[in-house]
């Protein structure tokens, strides 16, 4: 079981609503911090690295909070790696994973320096006609095929994008070699929001025996493994967290068992678990603005998808809190909506709550990654503020919220009135 709980009061919400109009997302910095340095002492017998993965929350911020822990950041777009320079993060600190990438975007990479992880055995030759010289050090996403059985989001292994089949990595390995590549990862990533630890110690396996079966037959030796990111959070009250002291033990004996035994030592553990850092302490306050009553009760806020389109996207689920009713028992049965015109722009479908009337501010949880960084402006919807709660309490206002002119600022609307 895991407590939904809140780390600010209604009181502190109606002092920030004074000059601050809802919808707006809050970010606990003390707990972020906390979970960070949990997840650090997971891996702490490792050389460690977490590669935090922009496009969970790319708050400028947030990045440079988490860099001043160590981490640095795992990008697969121009606007993230110009995000991680921002930060102060460069070099080797940036893990750029390929995604149908155009040949600017490899360009950008290689002159912050970032490693290079090639999504599939074509874009080594598109790399060198497009970019020049491969770099010094490369990084293959290995995809398992049959070996894992991914899950409901990511979908299975056989018929996702991404990924070097095993007897790709060994032609492209080879190809490297031969090329002048001295340095060599391994990264893998087979799942999304995952909540069986484990699953990411099969994964590690998997990754282990690979580098153990690759390393003498190519004659190379890898300086790291990747193993991507997928832990999930519980979204559900009813879910346990995963247990990552649990995870980093377990990896740490199948290190020692294939790693070591097979005198591959030492390699470095990487991993890119964005979601479980920032994830659950996240929040995304609303007010209420509506009840509706016909075939069911909905209750309307002045929060919708645009902010939050993971209920609508996946059908997933995210607690619902109404500050001053938190331990209120559960009187209603209602649909949670926002304003956009789709029918799916719903938070909740058939949820039960407290008592809800106009005017009360609704806590969403769990929205600390994949929230806001997936919001968009259909119907003209403009995004909201984010605001960070300081351990001494203070709400620190880390993007405002956008305004109509920043949606027409492509428009060229003095053409317009010219326009026949």
């Amino acid at each position: 079981m895991t407590e939904k709980t809140i780390p600010f009061t209604k009181k502190q919400i109606d002092d920030l609503r004074k000059t601050e109009p809802t919808p707006f997302y809050v970010y606990d910095e003390k707990a972020i911090i906390e979970n960070a340095r949990k997840l650090k002492k997971a891996f702490a017998w490792a050389d460690f690295k977490e590669f935090f993965a922009v496009k969970a929350n790319a708050n400028p911020f947030l990045i440079k909070l988490l860099k001043s822990e160590g981490f640095g950041t795992d990008c697969s777009s121009i606007t993230e790696l110009m995000l991680s320079e921002k930060c102060g993060i460069t070099g080797e600190n940036i893990m750029f994973s390929a995604n149908d990438t155009p040949a600017s975007e490899f360009e950008a990479a290689k002159k912050l320096g970032a490693v290079i992880n090639f999504d599939d055995i074509t874009h080594i030759k598109y790399y060198e006609e497009n970019v020049g010289e491969l770099p010094e050090l490369v990084s293959f996403r290995y995809n398992p095929g049959n070996l894992k059985s991914g899950n409901s989001i990511i979908g299975k292994p056989t018929e996702a994008k991404y990924g070097f089949t095993k007897e790709q990595l060994v032609e492209g390995y080879e190809y490297c070699k031969k090329a002048g590549v001295k340095r060599f990862g391994l990264h893998a990533m087979v799942a999304s929001n995952e909540l069986d630890a484990n699953y990411f110690v099969e994964t590690a396996k998997i990754l282990f025996n690979v580098v153990a079966e690759i390393s003498p037959k190519v004659g190379i030796k890898f300086e790291f493994v990747n193993f991507g990111g997928g832990v999930g959070i519980p979204y559900k009250p009813e879910q346990t967290a995963v247990d990552l002291q649990f995870v980093g033990d377990e990896i740490k004996k199948l290190y020692d068992e294939i790693i070591v035994k097979n005198e591959l030592a030492p390699l470095k553990i990487y991993t890119e678990y964005a979601r479980v850092i920032t994830g659950p302490y996240g929040y995304l306050v609303s007010e209420v603005l509506h009840e509706k009553n016909t075939y069911k009760k909905f209750i309307g806020l002045d929060a919708c998808m645009a902010n939050l389109m993971r209920p609508a996207l996946y059908g997933a689920y995210h607690h619902i809190s109404i500050l001053g009713k938190e331990n209120a028992k559960n009187e209603i049965v209602a649909d949670v909506t926002g304003s956009l015109c789709e029918n799916n722009d719903k938070f909740a479908i058939d949820r039960n709550l407290p008592k809800i009337e106009v005017g009360d501010i609704v806590v969403i949880h769990d929205g600390g990654a994949h929230g806001y960084s997936m919001g968009f402006n259909y119907n003209g919807k403009t995004r909201c503020a984010e605001f960070l709660l300081r351990p001494n309490g203070e709400f620190v206002k880390i993007r405002r919220a956008e305004t109509a002119d920043d949606l027409f600022a492509t428009l060229d609307l003095e053409k317009l009135k010219d326009f026949k």
